[in-house]
C-alpha cells in the first residue's frame, strides 16, 4: 500500500508475532468466533480459522482474502457495520485505524461517536479514530468476551483517551496494558503499547500496567506488574504516562506539589498561543525587503518566529540587532483595523503575493484579511516543542511570537527571573514532563492548559537527596519517549 495511502486509513500493518500473540490471548477455543474490525490484509484473520473480518480499503481485503481464504469478510465502513450487525463474538483482536481528528471527520465520526455514546463512552470531537473503534468492537463481544489491541501510546497521556480508560474499568472485569519501549513498528515516529480486555460485562476497580523493553512473544496476556486502583487513576486524570516512573517518586513529586512553597505557573501567568498569521511568508518581512518596500517601522514588530530563539535566558536587544544584520525574515507587518493604510501598504497588498495571502484560509476568515489578530508583547515566551525541557525565555526585546511558541503574560507581582530560577529545578522539569507528552521523534509537546499545571517550587532550600529521586523519574520519562538526554 502506498504510503500515502497508508496515511489516509490509518493502516499499518502489525508484525506477525504480536498478531499471533494477541490472537493466542484472547482465543480459548477453537470453536471461538474472532473478529478483526480493522483486518487490512489479514495477518489476525490467518491466526485462527473461524475468524470474521471487517476493511474499509478494497486492495487490502483483497489481500486479506489471500491469507486467510476460510475467513469471512466484510467490505465497508465499521461503525456502520457494528451499528447494524446481529453477530456477537468470543473474541476480538486487531490493530485500529490510528486517524488523528482533523481527519476523522464527517459521517464517519458522528456515527462513531453516537455509537459510542449509546453504549456508554461519551468521546468529544477531538478524539482520534483509534478510541470509538475499540468501544464499537467491545459493543459486538458476547457477556465474558475479551479482545486485544495494539494501540497508540497515547492511551497513555490523550485527554481523548479517558473517556476509553472508564470505559473499559466500568464494561470489563480484566484491564491490562502493556507499554512497550522498543518500537513495534519502526517506520513510524508514533509508539504503540498493547490491551488486554477480558470479561466483557462485568466491571474492575484497577488496571494492570505492565512495561517491556520490547514486545515478544507470549502465550498469554502479562499477569504481572502495577496494579494502579481507579482511585488512582483519577487523581491523574486517567493518564497512564506518570505511572511509568517509580512509585516512590510519584508519591514524592504529589507530596511536593501539596507544599505551600509550591506554585503552579497558571497562578503567575497567563500561557497561550502566540499569533495566527495565515500567510508566514507573506506576513513576515526581511529587514531589506520592508526597505525596499517602503514600509514604515512603525507597522513593523520584531517577531520570534520559532523556538531555535530560545536557548538562552533572554531575548535581548543584542539578539535582535543580529537578526536584523543578518536579514532574517523578522519583521511582522503588523496592521490595526482601524489603520489609515499608507500608499507603500496598499501596493503590497494588491501584489500577486497579497492576492495569494488573502486566499488563505485563516486570511478568508477575518476582516480586514490582512490585520493580523491577538499580536501581543508577552514579559516572556515558553518553548512549546523541545528535546531535553521546555525553556522559559525573557522578552527583554519586547517582541511577538508566533503560534510556534507560547507567550506568557505575568499575572502576579512576582520577579520574571526568580520564576527563571524556580523553572530549573529538578522539580519542574519532572512537572514538565508529567504535565506534557511525547510528540514523536524524542520530542516534549506542552500546550498552554498543560504548561499552566506545570509546578515550581520556591522553597528556600533544596535538597539534594529530593533531586535526584526527580531526575531519576524525568531519566526514565525522557527515556521512553527516545529523548537521547534520558540516560543522561
Amino acid at each position: 500500500m502506498q504510503a500515502q495511502k497508508r496515511k489516509h486509513f490509518g493502516a499499518y500493518f502489525t508484525p506477525e508475532s504480536v498478531a499471533a500473540a494477541l490472537v493466542k490471548w484472547v482465543v480459548r477455543d477453537s470453536r471461538d468466533r474472532l473478529l478483526d474490525p480493522s483486518a487490512g490484509d489479514g495477518r489476525f484473520l490467518a491466526q485462527h480459522r473461524r475468524s470474521v473480518g471487517v476493511e474499509t480499503d478494497p486492495s487490502s481485503a483483497a489481500l486479506a482474502r489471500e491469507r486467510a481464504p476460510w475467513a469471512l469478510l466484510h467490505e465497508g465502513d465499521f461503525f456502520a457495520w457494528a451499528e447494524s450487525t446481529k453477530e456477537r463474538f468470543e473474541c476480538v483482536a486487531g490493530n485500529p485505524p490510528f486517524i488523528r481528528y482533523q481527519r476523522f471527520a464527517g459521517e464517519t465520526r458522528n456515527r462513531a461517536l453516537q455509537l459510542c455514546r449509546r453504549v456508554g463512552a461519551d468521546f468529544s470531537a477531538l478524539t482520534s479514530s483509534w478510541a470509538p473503534f475499540l468501544v464499537a468492537a467491545a459493543s459486538v463481544l458476547k457477556p465474558g468476551g475479551r479482545m486485544a489491541f495494539v494501540v497508540p501510546a497515547e492511551i497513555g497521556h490523550a485527554t481523548y483517551a479517558a473517556p476509553l480508560i472508564v470505559y473499559l474499568l466500568s464494561h470489563f472485569a480484566d484491564v491490562r496494558l502493556l507499554a512497550v519501549r522498543d518500537k513495534i513498528f519502526p517506520e513510524l515516529s508514533e509508539d504503540v503499547w498493547v490491551l488486554y480486555a477480558g470479561g466483557y460485562g462485568d466491571r474492575c476497580d484497577h488496571l494492570l500496567l505492565a512495561t517491556a523493553e520490547r514486545f515478544e512473544f507470549a502465550e498469554s496476556a502479562p499477569t504481572s506488574g502495577l496494579h494502579i486502583s481507579a482511585n488512582a487513576l483519577q487523581q491523574w486524570n486517567y493518564r497512564l504516562r506518570p505511572h511509568l516512573i517509580p512509585r516512590t517518586t510519584l508519591a514524592l513529586y504529589a507530596q511536593l506539589q501539596r507544599q505551600t512553597t509550591t506554585v503552579q505557573l497558571g497562578r503567575l501567568a497567563r500561557v497561550g498561543i502566540g499569533y495566527v498569521s495565515g500567510a508566514n511568508d507573506f506576513f513576515h518581512l526581511r529587514p531589506s525587503t520592508a526597505r525596499d518596500l517602503g514600509i514604515p517601522k512603525r507597522l513593523l514588530r520584531v517577531s520570534v518566529r520559532n523556538g531555535r530563539a530560545l536557548q538562552s535566558g533572554a531575548i535581548d536587544e543584542g539578539m535582535v540587532t543580529e537578526w536584523i544584520a543578518q536579514d532574517e525574515a523578522c519583521l511582522l507587518l503588523y496592521l490595526p483595523r482601524e489603520l489609515k493604510l499608507p500608499d507603500q501598504v496598499r501596493r503590497y497588498l494588491d501584489s500577486r503575493q497579497g492576492q495569494e495571502a488573502r486566499g488563505a484560509y485563516k486570511c478568508r476568515m477575518r476582516e480586514p484579511w490582512y490585520s493580523v489578530p491577538d499580536v501581543t508583547v508577552p514579559q516572556a515566551f515558553l518553548s512549546y516543542m523541545s528535546g531535553r525541557s521546555p525553556t522559559l525565555t525573557a522578552n527583554l526585546a519586547g517582541c511577538v511570537g508566533t503560534n510556534s511558541v507560547h507567550t506568557v503574560h505575568l499575572s502576579s507581582s512576582i520577579e520574571l527571573a526568580k520564576m527563571q530560577r524556580a523553572w530549573k529545578k529538578p522539580l519542574t522539569t519532572l512537572s514538565c514532563e508529567l504535565e506534557g507528552h511525547p510528540l514523536g521523534g524524542g520530542m516534549l509537546k506542552i500546550e498552554p492548559r498543560e504548561a499552566q499545571r506545570v509546578a515550581l517550587s520556591f522553597a528556600s532550600k533544596d535538597d539534594p537527596d529530593i533531586d535526584v529521586s526527580l531526575m531519576l523519574g524525568v531519566r526514565t520519562l525522557r527515556a521512553w519517549r527516545h529523548c537521547s538526554a534520558g540516560t543522561q
